[in-house]
């Protein structure tokens, strides 16, 4: 047994035996995927001085590694270890397939405002997937945009023609390898604890992620390309173990949901801006840092290759997939129209 899952099932054993009834715990207990500063962090963070700042109880918040890897806390939610958990969909995934729905590419918009827009009144969002998380012991949240993806790699990204007998880094999500796939490249799952030395050793050519995570993780000390592809965005969900959150009161119901609300709009008005000051912060520490963005052009090459992603998704995911996917796009167009 490795160091690092030593260190995992120590610390899981500590939050087990701090536990009393999940359900009745004045300590609730959250972890996410990011570090400290992150948006995620942002969130849990808000979340957690909400919910002291308005009752008796406390929440610890567990960043990244500190409980395992994605797969790790998300497990831990459903066994009712933890009380909430914030995962991208992209780890979602095996668990929810539909939720694989953000990696088909050019879907959402690159436009910010509009992005947020669509977060805050789509139906798909805000009714459609809560059935969907229902469904696995989950009780969704809030699901919220962190930022738009970016492409790291060895050397500048301008066509598919240049992403051949590349290596990507991709998490464990099926749609995702499709996606790079289809741009041309050689997707390659890989935990996100040893994505730096990837790229550092040459196992990786390259990577996805927002500019704030290439910047707080120094991504681009060892993977110093930038490609805006204005493929998509990243997107994340935070949700609690379903048992526990039926098992509150109904003060504590709302407690929770407002303490949701308050982190969503102190995130959302944090990301504002984020991207701009995250690049300028790179650029600023390294010369070798080299930033594409892709013209329309550019961009249309690798779009006539999305259809055959969604048509993947559909595969995947069935009937319920494809109302999903009509939902999501009947939002966006009413958002986009206005």
């Amino acid at each position: 047994m490795s160091l690092n899952k030593l260190l995992t099932t120590a610390s899981v054993g500590a939050v087990v035996l701090g536990m009393s009834s999940a359900a009745y715990s004045d300590n609730w207990r959250y972890a996410h995927e990011e570090y400290e500063g992150d948006v995620q962090d942002v969130f849990a963070i808000a979340f957690k001085d909400y919910i002291e700042e308005n009752s008796d109880h406390s929440v610890q918040v567990y960043r990244f590694g500190e409980l395992g890897e994605s797969d790790d806390i998300m497990e831990q939610t459903q066994n009712g270890i933890l009380q909430f958990v914030n995962q991208s969909p992209g780890f979602t995934g095996s668990l929810i397939p539909e939720a694989q729905i953000f990696f088909i590419p050019y879907l959402l918009p690159t436009d910010e405002e509009t992005v947020l827009e669509f977060f805050d009144e789509s139906k798909a969002i805000n009714e459609m997937f809560p059935e969907l998380y229902a469904e696995q012991g989950l009780e969704l949240l809030k699901m919220y945009p962190e930022g738009e993806m970016v492409v790291t790699a060895d050397e500048p990204i301008t066509s598919p023609e240049d992403f051949e007998n590349k290596k990507i880094r991709v998490m464990t999500n099926p749609l995702l390898s499709e996606t790079y796939n289809a741009f041309g490249a050689t997707p390659t799952p890989l935990p996100w604890g040893e994505v730096y030395g990837g790229l550092q050793t040459g196992i990786l050519d390259g990577q996805e992620n927002p500019i704030f995570w290439i910047e707080s993780g120094g991504l681009y000390e060892v993977s110093p390309h930038l490609t805006f592809t204005g493929h998509g965005w990243f997107t994340t969900a935070m949700m609690a173990n379903q048992d526990f959150y039926e098992g509150l009161s109904d003060e504590d119901q709302q407690l929770v949901q407002d303490a949701a609300d308050a982190a969503y709009d102190h995130t959302i008005e944090h990301i504002q801006g984020l991207a701009e000051d995250s690049l300028e912060k790179i650029k600023e520490a390294s010369d070798e840092v080299t930033v594409t963005r892709l013209d329309e052009e550019q961009i249309q090459a690798f779009r006539e290759r999305a259809p055959q992603v969604e048509e993947k998704y559909l595969e995947m995911t069935g009937e319920k997939g494809e109302e999903l996917l009509n939902q999501f796009k009947e939002d966006l167009e009413a958002v986009t129209e206005e």
